[in-house]
C-alpha cells in the first residue's frame, strides 16, 4: 500500500538539502528511511526521479513522496475498549488512555488506537492519511492521556486539518513539572526539530525545524518538606509539534514528572519521602493529560467543547500534594 505526500518549496527552504527538508517536514520518519525512499526512486522532484538525498532545493520546486507502507498488510482490527465521549456521522471524540499508541509503527501493529477504530468502524473512517492511519487527524504521545478527535470521512478530515493548520482548535493540557518555571506564566515560541544525536527525541533549534508555540500558566507550586518543588501547570497549544510540551518544558529547564525520555536524571534528596515516591512510580509515564478540546464541527460549524478528567494515577498524586500543602 502506498500514500503520496506532496510539498512545494518556499523561499525559506530554498537551498536546503532534500533529505534535510523532508526530515523537517516529516517528523514521523527517520532521515535514514527518507534517504532510502529517495534511493529507491520513491521521491520525485518536479516529476523526475531522484537518487541523491543531498540534492539542493530551489524556490517553487515540487516534491512528491511515495510512502511505501509494506507493513500495512499486517494491520488488523482488534477489539479494544474505547472511551467515546461524542460521536456522529462525521467525527468521534474519545479519551485515549495512557500507554496506548495512536497509530501503528515501530513493530506495534496490533495494540494501537487505529486497530481499535478499525474493529469498531471498519471502513467508515477517513483515508486522507493513508491506510495505516485511518481517521487520524492528530496525535498525542503514547504515555500522554486525554482527548482526541477522529474523522469518519474525508470532508471532516480536511476541515479539521485546516482548523489545526489555522490554529483555531483549542487544546489545553494539565501537567506536573519539577521545580518552578520562570516566569510563572508566559508564551514559549521556538522552532522544534528532531534531535541529531537521538532521532527518537525532539529538540529546540535556533535555525531549523517547525514553529512551535506553547502558552502556559502555573496554577500552583507545591513546596513541601522532603519533596522537591513541583508545579501544577496548564498548557495551551497554538501548534501541535511532536513532544511539544515536553520539549518546551525541557527548554525552560524543567521536565514532567514520570517522563523517562526528557526527564531529569539523578534527582538528589536530603531525605526521601517514600509515600510520595510510591505515588510517583504509579504514574507509569509522564504526568501530562489533554484535558480540553474545542473546535468547529466540520459540517454544522457549531462550536464543540469537550473536557476530560485526569487519569487516576495523576489525580491521586495531585490530591496527595494538595493534602500535604494544605
Amino acid at each position: 500500500m502506498n500514500n503520496t505526500i506532496k510539498y512545494s518549496v518556499d523561499n525559506k527552504n530554498s537551498g536546503k538539502r532534500l533529505d534535510v527538508f523532508l526530515a523537517e517536514k516529516m517528523n514521523d520518519f527517520t532521515r535514514s528511511y527518507l534517504k532510502k525512499l529517495i534511493k529507491d526512486k520513491q521521491v520525485k522532484l518536479n516529476n523526475l526521479d531522484l537518487l541523491s538525498p543531498s540534492k539542493k532545493l530551489k524556490y517553487k520546486d515540487k516534491i512528491s513522496i511515495n510512502i511505501v507502507q509494506k507493513d500495512s498488510l499486517n494491520l488488523v482490527p482488534k477489539k479494544i475498549k474505547l472511551n467515546i465521549l461524542f460521536e456522529d456521522k462525521d467525527i468521534i471524540v474519545l479519551n485515549k488512555p495512557k500507554g496506548m499508541v495512536v497509530h501503528p509503527g515501530a513493530g506495534n501493529y496490533k495494540e494501537t488506537l487505529v486497530n481499535a477504530l478499525l474493529y469498531k468502524y471498519k471502513n467508515n473512517l477517513s483515508n486522507v492519511n493513508g491506510v495505516i492511519r485511518p481517521g487520524i487527524v492528530h496525535r498525542i504521545d503514547k504515555e500522554t492521556s486525554g482527548l482526541l478527535v477522529v474523522a469518519k470521512n474525508n470532508l471532516a478530515h480536511a476541515n479539521l486539518s485546516k482548523q489545526f493548520s489555522d490554529h483555531s482548535i483549542k487544546r489545553k493540557y494539565f501537567c506536573l513539572a519539577w521545580g518552578v518555571v520562570r516566569p510563572l506564566s508566559g508564551k514559549i515560541n521556538t522552532l522544534i526539530t528532531r534531535d541529531k544525536k537521538n532521532r527518537q527525541l525532539m529538540t529546540v533549534s535556533d535555525f531549523n525545524g517547525k514553529k512551535a508555540i506553547t502558552n502556559y500558566n502555573t496554577i500552583k507550586v507545591f513546596n513541601i518538606k522532603n519533596i522537591p518543588k513541583i508545579s501544577f501547570i496548564e498548557c495551551e497549544l497554538e501548534t501541535g509539534r511532536t513532544h511539544q510540551i515536553r520539549v518546551h518544558l525541557k527548554y525552560k529547564g524543567t521536565s514532567l514528572l514520570g517522563d523517562k525520555q526528557y526527564g531529569r536524571k539523578n534527582l538528589k534528596f536530603k531525605k526521601i519521602n517514600n509515600e510520595f515516591f510510591n505515588k510517583l512510580n504509579d504514574l507509569t509515564g509522564q504526568a501530562l493529560h489533554a484535558t480540553t478540546l474545542e473546535f468547529y464541527h466540520p459540517r454544522s460549524k457549531k462550536w464543540m467543547s469537550f473536557s476530560s478528567d485526569l487519569p487516576n494515577s495523576f489525580k491521586k498524586l495531585l490530591k496527595y500534594l494538595e493534602n500535604l500543602s494544605s
